[in-house]
């Protein structure tokens, strides 16, 4: 059970907070104050932090500085005034996760709150895998699977991971682009260096720069302390850059120039810092359609693309797919401690029908929730929850010839709702907002 702990100094909405989200499975803490908020942290672990801003004995601000400090790395969700955003863009700067305006739409918190939980949880597991030697680490819990489409992308990562090329990963989101490549730098001569992987989408335009190069404390406001890039934390290792898509164009000028000096200047110095990283990239986006429309470098791209790798969707990995519901089912079976045995033939059937427009990401978390629901029984159909989408041919998105047409529908159905039609499409929501973009769609 993951634990939340609510920082709010206002009884009855902490109250409020603290009984829907125990009805929603989670563990939580509530305290009034920074101090207590600190004591808490101290005693016992927490997986997410939602805090409001303005406090009795101090700000979130405060509680943010003191995690930075102490090195404990979980997510922060702050609560503020739509007045009082400006702060929360500062507490973002800080590091917190997210921000939410008051009042609270429960339905974005609870989005907010699970993705939050879920990238602690991976980044933690990150952490613990990169801060081995290689010669300890073990293989990512990752099947490769046994279909020719994937012989063919394991011979390419094989291939190219002894060189010193830069790689773009090419593929759909939920296709295991980030697995790929830390494979790639596991099988590399720089598998004893760090690997830091950076979220293109996740960043704010205006903090990208000092996300990549690092900043010198008071350089911008919200700059409190001296920060290192991730550039500067690869040296000697690998850099990820998934979703590079969306970068801003200011930011890829900056990008470009790294790569071809090898060395990055932090916000707010003058001299440079010589860097040694090998560039590995992502995309699920036509990155040279964006270079036609203007909104991507095409000097950067050729740059970033010596050699290309293109993941194969579920849907064409045809003898993966058993594989692969079988291999999460075990994982499920780990992580909710209930012994399923196993997948009944209709849920078999309906497995290899079901088009899979999320991929692996889909599958793993249908194949989680079936195991919860099937309360050690074999999972059948009833508990996959895949007919809907199958009846109503949503597992076509993967046809583009019909994407378009079929999230307008979505979002028309969902009254424009991202999170439910995400749900309704079978995606996750930043892959809706990318074809949001992609299609541009308002």
């Amino acid at each position: 059970m993951k634990h939340i702990l609510i920082v709010e100094d206002d009884i009855t909405f902490a109250l409020m907070l603290q009984t829907w989200l125990t009805k929603k499975g989670f563990a939580v803490t509530t305290v009034s104050g920074v101090a207590a908020a600190r004591k808490s942290l101290q005693e016992a672990e927490a997986d997410l932090v939602l805090c409001d801003l303005r406090l009795p004995d101090g700000e979130g601000i405060d509680l943010l500085e003191w995690l930075n400090a102490r090195r404990q790395p979980v997510p922060v969700i702050v609560m503020t005034s739509y007045a009082a955003i400006p702060s929360a863009v500062q507490a973002m700067k800080l590091g917190a996760k997210d921000y939410i305006a008051k009042p609270v739409n429960p339905e974005e918190l609870l989005q907010k709150i699970n993705e939050g939980v879920a990238d602690s949880v991976r980044d933690t597991e990150s952490a613990n895998l990169m801060r081995r030697p290689a010669s300890e680490q073990k293989e990512t819990a990752y099947l490769e699977g046994q279909s020719e489409s994937a012989r063919k992308l394991y011979s390419y990562v094989k291939l190219v991971a002894p060189t010193s090329m830069s790689v773009l990963i090419n593929g759909a989101s939920g296709t295991g682009k980030e697995y790929v490549a830390k494979r790639i730098h596991q099988l590399s001569k720089r598998a004893d260096g760090p690997f830091v992987a950076i979220d293109c989408g996740a960043i704010p335009k205006e903090l990208a720069a000092s996300e990549f190069f690092g900043h010198k404390k008071g350089s911008f406001t919200g700059a409190i302390e001296d920060k290192t890039g991730a550039f500067v934390e690869a040296d000697g290792g690998t850099i990820f850059l998934d979703e590079i898509g969306n970068l801003s164009y200011d930011v890829q000028v900056q990008l470009l120039r790294v790569l071809q000096e090898r060395r990055v200047k932090p916000i707010g110095t003058t001299a440079d810092v010589k860097v040694d990283v090998r560039l590995i990239a992502a995309t699920n986006e036509d990155l040279k359609a964006a270079i036609a429309a203007g909104t991507f470098r095409e000097d950067l791209y050729h740059r970033i693309n010596e050699f290309t790798i293109h993941m194969p969707r579920l849907c064409e990995r045809g003898e993966d797919i058993l594989l692969f519901a079988n291999f999460f089912l075990d994982q499920a079976n780990r992580e909710l401690e209930k012994p399923v045995p196993g997948f009944r033939p209709d849920a078999m059937e309906q497995i290899c029908r079901y088009r899979w427009p999320g991929n692996l990401r889909e599958m793993r978390n249908a194949v989680m929730r079936a195991a919860l629901l099937s309360q050690g029984e074999p999972i059948g159909v009833e508990h996959l929850g895949l007919e809907f989408a199958t009846d109503k041919g949503v597992t076509a998105l993967h046809d583009p010839d019909s994407e378009r047409a079929k999230i307008v529908a979505a979002l028309q159905r969902c009254s424009g709702n991202k999170s439910r039609a995400a749900e309704l499409l079978g995606i996750d929501r930043k892959t809706l907002y990318n074809k949001l973009k992609l299609y541009r769609i308002e």
